[in-house]
């Protein structure tokens, strides 16, 4: 009888253990990227990430094959042309469906760093910011502040990856 009990629990056991959402449910919308991107960065691979605790946001630098190459191969920062860099901020959010984790929230602003042809030996590079929901292309003004974030971004280095 208790053989009987035992092959019943587990086979019972799948069938209670699946969850009645359908997978399209589980994707994670509010994390998309809405708006008008010259790029989409999250069809990219990914350089590196980062996660600020005291402002509840997490980052992830992507870039495009030739950026992704060159930071993976070199340890300088001089992009080469054709490189394009962005990095999308997030807000986080705890995940409903994994005790303690934390998952992307709504999007906080996606940053792009355009390197073009060289000049003098040096690329030369564009900056631009987009947020809001949906993304709209922020009006920068501060020179000295674009040129702090745009070093930003081209300092970040690849993480390692197995």
């Amino acid at each position: 009888m208790k053989a009987i009990l035992l092959f019943l629990g587990l086979g019972l056991l799948p069938i209670v253990g699946c969850s009645s959402k359908p997978a399209v449910s589980l994707i994670n919308q509010e994390a998309s990227l809405t708006g008008a991107l010259p790029y989409n960065p999250l069809q990219w691979k990914v350089i590196t990430s980062s996660v600020n605790r005291p402002s509840s946001t997490m980052s992830t630098l992507y870039g495009n094959d030739i950026a992704v190459q060159y930071a993976r191969t070199n340890p300088e920062h001089n992009y080469p042309a054709g490189s394009v860099l962005s990095l999308v901020t997030w807000s986080q959010r705890e995940d409903p469906h994994w005790f303690g984790a934390r998952i992307p929230g709504a999007v906080k602003s996606v940053e792009f760093v355009t390197a073009s042809a060289a000049y003098n030996q040096k690329p030369i590079y564009a900056y631009e910011r987009y947020q809001d929901a949906p993304l709209k292309k922020v009006a920068l003004t501060d020179k000295d502040a674009m040129n702090e974030r745009m070093n930003h971004l081209l300092a970040e280095r690849a993480a390692v990856m197995p």
